[in-house]
């Protein structure tokens, strides 16, 4: 799991930071979603400028430890979406945006 992005809170309740990869360099925000229908509406808007790129929920990892964190979905500019998952620190004064691939087993053929 590479690390694509470091934020930090806003005084809105949301974070805010850069998403730093090999072709995408931008800043983007994640503010409350405001505008939530039901329980499985997004709790975060994920926003580049003004343009909604994307969407965040709240979990909590499971274990001895459990630790809140973001499941995030990106939909812009790929053909499908993209998932990672932001991790506040332990005192919450900054995130890491996390990313890995997605392999299925017929990408790999018959590699264990």
């Amino acid at each position: 799991m590479g690390v694509i992005g470091k934020f930090k809170p806003t005084k809105q309740g949301g974070w805010e930071g850069r998403i730093e990869t090999l072709l995408i360099d931008r800043k983007i925000r994640f503010v409350p979603n405001d505008d939530r229908r039901n329980d499985n509406s997004p709790d975060y808007v994920v926003m580049l400028g003004w343009s909604r790129v994307g969407e965040a929920w709240k979990a909590t990892s499971r274990g001895e430890n459990p630790r809140d964190y973001l499941r995030v979905r990106l939909n812009d500019p790929w053909s499908e979406p993209k998932r990672a998952t932001l991790f506040p620190a332990p005192d919450g004064a900054t995130a890491e945006l996390a990313w890995s691939r997605q392999h299925r087993m017929r990408d790999w053929g018959d590699e264990p």
